[in-house]
């Protein structure tokens, strides 16, 4: 037996073949095309012993299965027919294992995903373990592609057509109830008996087809079936608007296999495969997954961490609230909050049942988890308790004068190695550092509401602060869940820095005549998640414009929002969602009726509906801002690379991912078209457009923003 192989096979004396599955090295298993030689061996040795009763697939990872294939083999590819060799040669291996004459069974513990799943689904039955960290879906339309190892044709046929399409399409991925209710898995059973479970299951019959619910035998008809697909092809460009080739060529290869039968499927999955894996939305996408993969393994800093038993956070509000819950069901560890009374303490100790409670009646946890989760939050109105706290998180009002009394506070009653993390969108760190006894263990930890949903974090040093407070803070966004990014301590930061302008000139544009669904349509078509008005709904009108006076200040009249048009939306006691007053009207929940602004505004800025520009130069005069200012935070060093810049910009507001992030898109364009449009958009509109220094000199000499090779970043 070969210690290096990602595949062993060990004969059991009750002639059960059980093949380990423990890629050397790696945390998580992956498929390599490698592996192909290997597996075959194995596979020609189980059919060569005709002694054998069953086969189990078994990983011996502690978490996971098989994540999926390792992508880096399509970054390998230069042709659409090596890709779709790639393909192949998974659906032939797919093939041999369910074509084995003795049961093969998938004992599944961990995440089960992509090039895993489809594994499973030519395995004959599949058991998994009833514990959360297993999950099974099939991800690839997240990267631009399809299932290409027979998963397009297999999963429809186990489980359905609709419930096939929300996976594949979505890249859903289904806890263990709902796997076993979905049909996926036939049996759920403790970690503890997952193999003693499987070798029993191997050494019975092979079962037969499972039989499909009526429902789902009426849709696999030829007139049920050409609906659903029609209704699902409406449906993805609604949400796409063509932006992501995988979802129609999803659709196509689902209905081909349905409708000419599995072998016209699987020769239309690889060569779908194959040509989408060279097309530039998947390659953006694959960027993204490789750099927030480089992100999430960045230190931060050239200094250890310091170990985290405990945090505090200093402020019961909203933000408050998600970050002493993140601290407690992600980092778990014990959080102590303070807030001036007892009403924030309660606000905050809601927010995290609603949410844990949430959870329980979906079944994705237990309620003794929730239970033991809730338990590390505890929260007083006095500095009693937080002796021995590493860290602090302050969450209060974007108050100078507080932030830096909260300094003084935390330095007078914590411990002396506790570091100080300011939750703030706009005051610099080093005036909040300006009178700390500590200055170096003072640092920025700039949250996104909500806090439970948003995956990035912006980690902001000033001058001051220590590399081990920087890697330490970077060690505990981590175990929050989140993707760190280390930014200068410049007025904005970086995210906020290059939205201002984005929301800005869409304000302009609404007081140009263009009204608010066209603004945000155009801006939904070209790949943001929401407009820019609803943006600034959904964020608070007051939240959401308090940083642009501290732009503008900082950087001058580029970041002046149009005359009047804020104060009077705010006079008029406007906040957005929160208040169910905004751009947008909203019902009794706070829930936004669709396609429904209200036609109130129009009047209360002056302006009417009588805007003639296309969508396209709407988009193009609000991104075009955008990706300015991305550049100068580049030139200035608020972003330490073009990755990390892209990374911030997609996981912080949206920026479309198909796209690659601002950076990897302007150099799609490249620098000297993206300051030919600025250049004209500048004649046309203002000097707010005029291309930044940075660009300008990188169309001079043909620089992009990310090298040829991509490991490092130029300047």
């Amino acid at each position: 037996m070969e210690t290096t192989s990602a595949f062993t096979l060990t004969e059991r004396l009750d002639n059960v073949a059980v093949i380990t599955i423990d890629v050397p090295g790696e945390k998580m298993n992956t498929l390599k095309a490698e592996f192909g030689v290997q597996v075959r061996a194995i596979l020609k040795q189980i059919r060569e012993n005709k002694a054998l009763r069953g086969v189990v697939f078994i990983s011996a990872k502690p978490d996971n299965f098989i994540a999926g294939a390792d992508i880096n083999m399509i970054a390998g590819c230069q042709t659409a027919q090596e890709a779709e060799a790639l393909a192949l040669q998974g659906q032939q291996i797919m093939a041999e294992i369910h074509a084995l004459p003795v049961p093969v069974v998938a004992a599944i513990h961990g995440a089960c995903l992509g090039g895993g799943l489809e594994l499973a689904l030519a395995c004959h039955t599949r058991i998994c373990t009833d514990d959360a960290k297993t999950v099974l879906g099939l991800p690839e339309v997240q990267l631009g592609l399809l299932p290409g190892s027979g998963g397009t044709q297999r999963l429809p046929r186990l489980v359905g057509i609709s419930t096939a399409l929300d996976m594949i399409l979505t890249g859903k991925q289904l806890r263990v109830r709902q796997a076993l209710k979905a049909g996926l898995v036939d049996d759920v059973v403790p970690h503890s008996i997952l193999l003693k479970a499987a070798v029993e299951r191997a050494k019975q019959e092979r079962p037969a087809s499972r039989r499909l619910p009526v429902r789902e035998r009426i849709l696999a008809g030829p007139i049920a079936r050409s609906l659903v697909f029609n209704m699902a092809a409406k449906k993805t460009e609604e949400k796409t608007h063509g932006n992501y080739p995988a979802t129609g060529r999803i659709l196509s290869v689902l209905e081909t296999g349905l409708a000419h039968g599995s072998s016209s499927g699987y020769e239309a999955e690889a060569r779908a495969f194959g040509e989408l894996a060279m097309t530039p939305q998947s390659r953006a996408l694959r960027s993204i997954f490789f750099a927030s993969t480089e992100v999430k393994k960045d230190p931060g800093a050239t200094a250890e961490p310091q170990p985290l038993h405990s945090a505090a956070v200093i402020g019961g509000g909203l933000m408050g609230g998600g970050i002493a819950f993140v601290t407690a069901s992600k980092a778990k560890l014990p959080v102590r909050i303070k807030d001036i009374n007892a009403k924030g303490i309660n606000h905050a100790l809601k927010y995290s049942w609603e949410l844990l409670d949430k959870k329980v009646r979906r079944r994705h946890i237990r309620a003794s988890e929730r239970d033991s989760q809730l338990a590390l939050i505890s929260g007083t109105t006095e500095y009693r308790g937080f002796a021995q706290r590493d860290v602090v998180i302050e969450a209060v009002f974007e108050d100078l004068a507080l932030k830096q009394q909260m300094v003084a506070d935390v330095e007078a009653n914590f411990a002396p190695h506790t570091i100080f993390a300011s939750n703030t969108s706009s005051l610099p760190i080093g005036d909040i550092a300006a009178q700390a006894q500590r200055p170096e263990q003072v640092i920025g930890l700039h949250f996104f509401s909500p806090v439970e949903k948003m995956p990035l974090v912006e980690v902001i040093p000033h001058a001051g602060t220590s590399e081990a407070t920087i890697a330490t803070t970077v060690k505990l966004a981590k175990q929050l869940g989140k993707t760190p990014v280390v930014v200068a301590d410049k007025a904005g930061f970086y995210v906020n820095r290059i939205l201002a302008p984005y929301i800005n000139e869409a304000m302009r544009l609404l007081t140009e005549g263009e009204s608010i669904d066209k603004i945000d349509g155009a801006l939904t078509k070209f790949g943001f998640p929401v407009g820019p008005i609803q943006l600034l709904d959904e964020v608070g009108i007051d939240t959401g414009t308090k940083i642009i006076p501290v732009l503008e200040s900082a950087y001058g009249d580029r970041f002046s929002a149009p005359a009047n048009i804020i104060s009077a939306i705010l006079n008029d006691d406007r906040k957005g969602r929160k208040n169910g007053r905004g751009f947008y009207l909203y019902g009794a929940k706070g829930r936004k009726s669709k396609k429904q602004p209200d036609p109130a505004i129009y009047t209360l800025i002056g302006s009417g509906q009588k805007g003639s520009l296309s969508e396209q130069q709407i988009a193009e005069r609000c991104v075009m801002m955008m990706l300015n200012e991305a550049a100068r935070c580049f030139d200035e060093q608020v972003v330490r690379s073009a990755r990390d810049g892209d990374i911030g910009a997609v996981f912080g507001i949206g920026f479309p991912p198909f796209l690659g992030g601002p950076f990897r898109y302007m150099d799609s364009l490249g620098a000297g078209e993206v300051v030919a449009i600025l250049q004209r958009l500048a004649t046309q509109f203002g000097p707010r457009f005029t291309p930044c220094d940075a660009l300008t000199r990188m169309a001079e000499q043909g620089l992009t923003f990310w090298p040829a090779n991509e490991t490092e970043t130029l300047r």
